[in-house]
């Protein structure tokens, strides 16, 4: 068990980001640095880090309905009252990027364009990271911000030739990008039977991960819904439209239900892992010798521990 003073911290840590619906971004307005560019219509998520990688965005009639892509990358400050996004990058962008048909999966070689185009660096192929850590320090080293302070020029271009090498390894690479609204309805099997469908997905505001799944149980257990984390999935089959998890009914009854109409907080969220015996995400920062907890790759060590307490280890 954990020791009471770590109990303590976890639950009582500032939370700085909320838990959004992903349903909620449809329709939202993105605003680039000189105007409207369209409406969210959609968003592409990598099936295996559960993390969303582009937004799909309807340009409307100033780019003749053409669909486009906006990577989080570019995403700045996001207004939810007022459903806006703004954008780091212009309209002439925007027209100039490449074309892409979104009735068709995204390829690698696609993503390859579009990085190459915007100048950013895809440094999550072959990796599993989320955005809010590294994207920073990855779009400067490419290009898209200042110098930084103290860094060498024949240190940046090593740094780059080591990014080129680590885009053309993965070069051929499934993107594993799916379609948002793609997985609305899906159906949920737990290892005894079905318990409802897919009704929508909670998000990190801070990191764009997919924290939770949102369960419409109607069909078995009338008038609930109920939250399923991405790491209690044990498959997901595309053709059949299921999502197994490893929970049973009588576990997913008995667990605390999901209030749509209020945020969720750190609080219910420990409720709803206690009553499954699941370590939560928020627990992947905490050292293996807390048994009930476990680290997880996505989380470099030392920005798990920034993120803890926020001092480094023989700080």
């Amino acid at each position: 068990m954990l020791s009471a003073d770590l109990q303590h911290l976890i639950v009582t840590k500032e939370r700085k980001e909320m838990l959004r619906t992903a349903n909620g971004l449809e329709g939202f307005t993105i605003h680039a640095t000189d105007g409207p560019i369209g409406h969210v219509k959609d968003f592409y998520f990598d099936d295996e880090a559960r993390v969303v990688r582009y937004l799909v965005v309807d340009a409307g009639s100033w780019l003749s309905n053409r669909k486009v892509l906006i990577s989080p990358i570019a995403i700045g400050q996001v207004n939810w009252a007022e459903s806006t996004l703004s954008v780091s990058i212009s309209k002439e962008q925007v027209k100039n990027s490449p074309n892409i048909d979104t009735d068709k999966p995204v390829s690698r070689q696609y993503e390859m364009e579009y990085f190459g185009y915007y100048g950013y660096y895809p440094y999550y192929w072959g990796d599993s990271d989320l955005w809010g850590t590294s994207a920073y320090q990855a779009t400067l080293l490419m290009g898209l911000g200042h110098a930084r302070a103290g860094v060498e020029p024949h240190t940046v271009d090593a740094e780059r030739a080591r990014l080129a090498r680590d885009v053309d390894q993965h070069r051929n690479d499934d993107p594993h990008l799916r379609s948002g609204n793609a997985v609305m309805k899906y159906h949920i099997e737990a290892t005894d039977g079905d318990i409802g469908h897919v009704q929508g997905l909670l998000l990190d505001e801070e990191t764009w991960a997919i924290r939770y799944l949102i369960v419409d149980t109607s069909n078995w257990w009338l008038g609930h819904q109920v939250l399923v984390s991405p790491q209690w999935i044990q498959g997901m089959n595309w053709s059949a439209r299921t999502v197994s998890i490893n929970l049973t009914r009588e576990g997913v009854r008995g667990a605390p239900r999901y209030n749509p109409a209020r945020t969720l907080d750190r609080q219910e969220e420990i409720r709803l892992h206690d009553h499954h015996r699941r370590s939560g995400y928020w627990a992947r920062k905490v050292e293996l010798e807390n048994p009930e907890f476990h680290v997880i790759g996505s989380v470099r060590r030392e920005t798990a521990y920034k993120s803890l307490d926020g001092v480094m280890p023989g700080k």
